[in-house]
C-alpha cells in the first residue's frame, strides 16, 4: 500500500482499486471479465454495423437502437483501459486529470442512454397507439435532432459539475473504491465542504434519470391503456411483444444504477468487495445484455445477423 501525504493537498495521482483481498489472483480474475468485454464491444459493434448497411433497418426503431449500441461502446471503452491496467499490469495509478476525463466519459455515456430509454419508449407508443401516423411523426430530421438533443443533454450537464469537483482540496487517502473513477467515490476523499456538488449532482440526477424514469412510465401507461382497447388477444400479444425488449433495456440499466446509488448512500460499512462489484456489474451488464436482447427478440436483427455470417462462410 502506497504511503500517502496527509496534508491537504489538490492531488496529481489516485489508487484505483481491484478486487480486494484477491490481489494475487487478479490476473485469473480478469479472465471473465475480459469475456464480457469482448461480448459488449462486439455485440454493440455488430448491431451498429448491421443497422448501418441494411438499408431495410433504416427505420426509427433501429436508429434508436443504434444509439443505445453507442452509448453502451462508448460506456465499456470508457473502463477497459484501467481495468486491464490494473487487472494484469497491477497499474493502479491515475492523475486527478485522466480520472475526471474518465468521468466525463463515464458519466457521460450513462446520461445518453438514460435519455436514449425514454425515446425508445416513445417509439413504442407511437407505433402501438398512432401506428398509421408512425412515419409522419418520428422523420428521419426529427430522429437527427433527438439524437442531437441527446448528446448535448449527456454532455453539457457534466462541465459545471466536474469543474465543481476540480476545485475541491484532498487530504490523506487516494485510494478509490473502484477500477474505474466514479464521481461520488471521488468527492468523498475531499476534506472541503461538498454541499454545492452534492446538490448540483442531485439536480442533474432528477433533472435526467428521475425525469426519463418518469417520462418511460408515463409512455407505458399510455400503451398499456391502448393495448385494453384492443379486442384481439392475438394483437394484443403482438402489440406486448414490440415493447419486451425495451422493457428489458430499462431493468437492466435503471437496477444496477439503483443499486449502485444505494451502497454509495447506505452501504457505509458494507465491505470493499460488495462496492467493487456492484460497480462492475453497474458497467459491463447493460451494454453485454443489450446486443443479446435485441438479437434474441428483434426478428429483424436476428435475420440481418445471419446474413452477414453466411455471405462470410460463402
Amino acid at each position: 500500500m502506497p504511503s500517502f501525504n496527509q496534508s491537504i493537498f489538490r492531488p496529481t495521482i489516485f489508487f484505483l482499486s481491484g478486487i480486494p483481498g484477491f490481489e494475487t489472483y487478479h490476473a485469473w480474475i480478469f479472465i471473465p471479465f475480459c469475456c464480457l468485454y469482448v461480448v459488449a464491444i462486439s455485440g454493440n459493434a455488430m448491431i451498429l454495423f448491421i443497422i448501418i448497411t441494411e438499408s431495410s433497418l433504416h427505420e426509427p426503431m433501429y436508429y434508436f437502437l443504434s444509439m443505445l449500441s453507442f452509448t453502451d461502446l462508448g460506456l465499456c471503452l470508457s473502463t477497459l483501459v484501467t481495468m486491464v491496467g490494473i487487472f494484469w499490469f497491477n497499474t493502479r495509478e491515475i492523475s486527478f486529470d485522466a480520472c475526471v476525463g474518465q468521468m466525463f466519459f463515464i458519466h457521460g455515456f450513462t446520461l445518453m442512454e438514460s435519455s436514449v430509454l425514454p425515446a425508445m419508449a416513445f417509439d413504442c407508443y407511437i407505433a402501438i397507439c398512432n401506428p398509421l401516423r408512425y412515419a409522419t411523426i418520428l422523420t428521419n430530421s426529427r430522429i437527427i435532432k433527438v439524437g442531437f438533443a441527446i448528446v448535448v443533454r449527456g454532455t453539457t450537464a457534466l462541465v459545471p459539475l466536474l469543474l465543481l469537483l476540480k476545485r475541491l482540496s484532498f487530504c490523506g487517502s487516494r485510494v478509490l473504491h473502484h477500477s474505474y473513477c466514479f464521481h461520488p467515490d471521488v468527492m468523498k476523499l475531499s476534506w472541503t465542504v461538498t454541499k454545492i456538488n452534492s446538490a448540483f449532482r442531485l439536480a442533474i440526477v432528477i433533472s435526467t434519470a428521475a425525469l426519463d424514469s418518469i417520462l418511460i412510465l408515463l409512455s407505458y401507461v399510455l400503451i398499456i391503456h391502448s393495448m385494453l382497447s384492443i379486442a384481439s388477444s392475438e394483437e394484443q400479444k403482438k402489440a406486448f411483444g414490440t415493447c419486451v425488449s425495451h422493457i428489458s433495456a430499462v431493468a437492466i440499466f435503471y437496477i444496477p444504477i439503483i443499486s449502485l446509488s444505494l451502497v454509495h448512500r447506505l452501504g457505509k460499512h458494507a465491505p470493499p468487495l460488495v462496492h467493487t462489484l456492484i460497480a462492475n456489474i453497474y458497467m459491463l451488464i447493460p451494454p453485454v445484455m443489450n446486443p443479446i436482447i435485441y438479437s434474441v427478440k428483434t426478428k429483424q436483427i436476428r435475420k440481418a445477423m445471419f446474413k452477414i455470417f453466411l455471405s462470410k462462410l460463402i
